[in-house]
């Protein structure tokens, strides 16, 4: 059986809609669900913090046992699978039209499902969202990109990125974390 919907595993959607309330409920917003792999899924929930304020390692485990009781629950997955909750990272993904606004100034590349003015691919810098367009300031000038024909997208980290991410990082009164990584596995035994 292929349980995939355009393109997409048909399972993430499912437990996209498991999931998100339990973290909207713990104060986190879900960025993705993948679930990779047939034989031995991953299943990978990526969330962040409400309150801007940066992931840690003590979140992404908060989150894991919560995630898994739920899932544990409902079986979405048959079998056994690995569950990893991350944090989105420097280099997030952008998987919402909200985040090609809210990350306008940022570099990022793009990735469309077909051509755009001869075009998939295009790397510059976010200058926001006009209705369901995504533009971006590339090397080669502005460009519009609809929202709906993006396949990926991901911010690029560069000096400007590792600078706000330092300042975040300054005037946060966050747990420092151990320094890892945001993330944390489970195996599930099934």
């Amino acid at each position: 059986m292929d349980d995939t919907e355009g393109g997409r595993d048909a399972r993430a959607g499912r437990i996209e809609g498991l999931v998100q309330p339990i973290l909207e409920a713990m104060g986190y917003d879900l960025v993705r669900v993948l679930v990779s792999g047939r034989t031995s899924p991953l299943l990978q929930v990526m969330a962040e913090r409400k309150d801007d304020r940066p992931m840690h390692v003590d979140d992404c485990a908060e989150i894991s046992r919560a995630v898994s009781a739920a899932l544990d629950a409902a079986d979405p997955i048959a079998g056994s699978y690995t569950l990893e909750v991350s944090s989105p990272g420097l280099d997030r993904p952008l998987t919402k039209a909200a985040d090609y606004a809210r990350f306008a100034g940022h570099a990022a590349r793009v990735e469309t499902a077909r051509p755009i003015d001869g075009r998939r691919k295009f790397r510059g810098r976010l200058a926001g969202l006009d209705g369901r367009l995504v533009r971006m300031e590339t090397p080669e000038g502005p460009v519009s990109v609809p929202f709906d024909d993006i396949a990926r997208g991901r911010l690029v980290v560069d000096e400007d990125t590792m600078r706000e991410a330092l300042r975040r990082q300054a005037n946060t009164d966050a747990n420092p974390g151990d320094g890892r990584p945001a993330r944390n596995k489970r195996q599930r035994r099934g």
